[in-house]
């Protein structure tokens, strides 16, 4: 199946493309969504010095019916957020894209990894651009392995932590160390090794429970 990276730029009615166009150094991270016609919730990660003054410039949109403070740290805020206006969201979902979270908001763009049918990528696109949504198609690449294990971006930020010695004995590198060499946000760096992790792990057990009974599993 191609595997497609998208910057997709968020349409001015969305309040989130305003709200990120005035704190472009802030970055709103996706956790969790889902979307109707109608209604959308989703649970956001707000990163950046200015966290809790974006809070209260989103409350101000009659398009949010709510938002919910869920915690909060040095620099960023979780938040979840309902809205009437799930204009972006419902087209993904609409055109039958599986959406990997999380997704980043920055500056009024949408950065979307796919590895989607061929059919669903056009499908896509063809949603786009009946709702007059600008999108750039910044990487396709066709032959990728079927059900691939990991994301392209997952691969690279596991490959880049074993390079540098994140999950040596002793460590190397630090995860604020490894995510400032990536030039992604602290939370954006172990989100991604977490989601990674757990697929390896799991991939690895699933192995692990289909060796027949009486085999002997190696030692450490």
């Amino acid at each position: 199946m191609p595997y497609a990276e998208l910057t997709i730029t968020v349409p001015e009615s969305v309040w989130i493309s305003e709200v990120s166009g005035a704190h472009p150094e802030t970055t709103f991270r996706v956790l969790a969504a889902t979307a109707n016609a109608a209604t959308g919730v989703a649970r956001i990660e707000i990163d950046g010095n200015e966290a809790a003054a974006v809070c209260d410039e989103i409350r101000s949109y009659d398009a949010v019916t709510d938002l919910t403070v869920l915690g909060t740290g040095e620099a960023a805020c979780r938040v979840q957020i309902e809205t009437t206006v799930p204009l972006l969201l419902s087209s993904l979902q609409d055109s039958g894209v599986p959406i990997e979270m999380p997704i980043e908001v920055r500056d009024g763009e949408l950065r979307l990894e796919l590895t989607v049918p061929s059919e669903t990528l056009s499908s896509l696109g063809e949603t786009l651009d009946r709702l007059g949504i600008a999108y750039t198609v910044e990487r396709i690449q066709q032959d990728v392995e079927s059900d691939p294990l990991l994301t392209d971006r997952q691969r690279w930020v596991i490959e880049e932590a074993i390079d540098r010695g994140y999950y040596d004995t002793p460590r190397r590198t630090t995860l604020v160390d490894l995510a400032d060499d990536l030039d992604v946000a602290k939370s954006t760096c172990s989100e991604i090794l977490h989601r990674a992790e757990e697929r390896v792990l799991k991939d690895y057990l699933a192995d692990e429970r289909s060796v027949p009974a009486g085999t002997t599993a190696p030692s450490d």
